[in-house]
């Protein structure tokens, strides 16, 4: 028996994301870290599960699959973000005919911005210590 499931990676500050989407009715498998977490009790935000869900909801497959994701690295938000941008990816693996509907809502958009690294004889990326005249 073949398994069939769809692909996709996301990233987003320091979080990675790989999703796997598999024909179901809507189950979700989270691991953060390596260890299992229930999704509901893990993203209790309401904010935070409409952005992982919204790539399901714009396309309207909400209970055709279940998804398997392991995340990680950062914070919640950064990795429901990147939760976001590899479920995009899955569902264009699975349909070419998604790319105009999830491009149109940036969904296929990786946010490339991350913390700017320390600089030395400073006190952080920009932070300089105090100047005196005397």
């Amino acid at each position: 028996m073949s398994l069939i499931q769809y692909y996709g990676t996301g990233k987003r500050k320091t979080s990675i994301a790989r999703v796997f989407l598999r024909p179901g009715k809507g189950d979700i498998t989270l691991y953060v870290n390596k260890k299992s977490q229930p999704f509901s009790g893990y993203f209790s935000l309401t904010g935070q599960v409409h952005i992982i869900k919204q790539p399901l909801h714009i396309t309207e497959t909400e209970s055709k699959f279940d998804l398997f994701i392991r995340v990680n690295g950062g914070g919640k938000s950064g990795q429901a973000e990147a939760i976001r941008l590899g479920i995009s990816r899955a569902l264009l693996e699975f349909n070419k005919e998604l790319k105009s509907t999830l491009r149109a809502a940036g969904l296929l958009t990786r946010d490339a911005r991350i913390k700017e690294r320390k600089k030395y004889g400073l006190l952080g990326a920009r932070k300089a210590p105090q100047y005196h005249k005397r």
